[in-house]
């Protein structure tokens, strides 16, 4: 990835499947995240699905208390599916694992500017895909929030660097 443009803002968006659990919480961390660390305008925050199955749909209800519990707001998010347009306007998209990987490849992602979160992650580098929490209980949405958190906070600073 080459260095952020100074004059027009950074488009990252985030990727899962359906955009009702893991990529929402990619967007709404980063989002918060970069509004606390006073560089909010130097971004426009995506997230999207490689799938249309919940389409206009709001997150899952345990996305949006795990981020409840965390200190932000999932409230407004309406599930979208990616499109080959997204792909070339984004600056970066972030894969939240290696299938949303392919797919995103598939639909003409430039490597450069394609990565998976667990990339960005300090405690568990050489884990390849962030967990989806889907079919499983609000604990382990808390715990793939937690990771997001983590991996969001330090691609965060590596953006800043470039700014």
């Amino acid at each position: 990835m080459d260095a952020v443009d100074p004059i027009r803002p950074f488009r990252i968006s985030f990727v899962c499947t359906g955009n009702i659990c893991r990529s929402p919480m990619g967007e709404v961390i980063f989002r918060a995240l970069a509004e606390r660390s006073g560089v909010a305008e130097r971004f426009l925050v995506s997230s999207r699905g490689t799938q249309g199955y919940h389409v206009g749909e709001p997150a899952d209800p345990r996305t949006v208390v795990a981020l409840a519990a965390a200190g932000y707001d999932g409230a407004a998010h309406r599930a979208a599916q990616v499109s080959p347009a997204e792909v070339a306007d984004h600056d970066l998209l972030i894969a939240l694992d290696r299938g949303h990987e392919r797919h995103l490849r598939r639909l003409g992602a430039d490597p450069q500017r394609l990565s998976r979160l667990t990339a960005f992650d300090p405690d568990r580098p050489a884990e390849p895909d962030v967990f989806d929490p889907y079919y499983s209980e609000q604990r382990a949405f808390d715990e793939v929030l937690a990771q997001v958190e983590r991996s969001s906070t330090a691609l965060l600073e590596d953006l800043i660097r470039r700014l």
